[in-house]
C-alpha cells in the first residue's frame, strides 16, 4: 500500500498540523469521510482530531456532537 492510499498520522497545533506518518488523508472524527489533506482546514489541536467541514467542528466544540 503506498502513501496515496492510507491515512496519514498528524499533530494537531493550534496553527497548523505535523505529518507523523505519510499518507494522503485523514478521516472526520464526527462523520468518518475521508479529508484529503490538501483541503483539511479545521481540526482541534486540544482533543487531537480532525473535522470535514466548519458546521461538524462547531457542533463537536460545542458538545452536540
Amino acid at each position: 500500500m503506498s502513501s496515496a492510499d492510507r491515512p496519514a498520522t498528524l499533530r494537531y497545533g493550534p496553527n497548523g498540523f505535523r505529518v507523523l506518518s505519510p499518507g494522503n488523508h485523514v478521516l472526520c472524527a464526527v462523520s468518518g469521510e475521508k479529508i484529503p489533506l490538501e483541503v483539511l482546514r479545521y481540526w482541534s489541536g486540544e482533543r487531537q482530531e480532525p473535522y470535514a467541514s466548519a458546521e461538524i467542528a462547531t457542533r463537536r466544540l460545542l458538545g452536540a456532537a
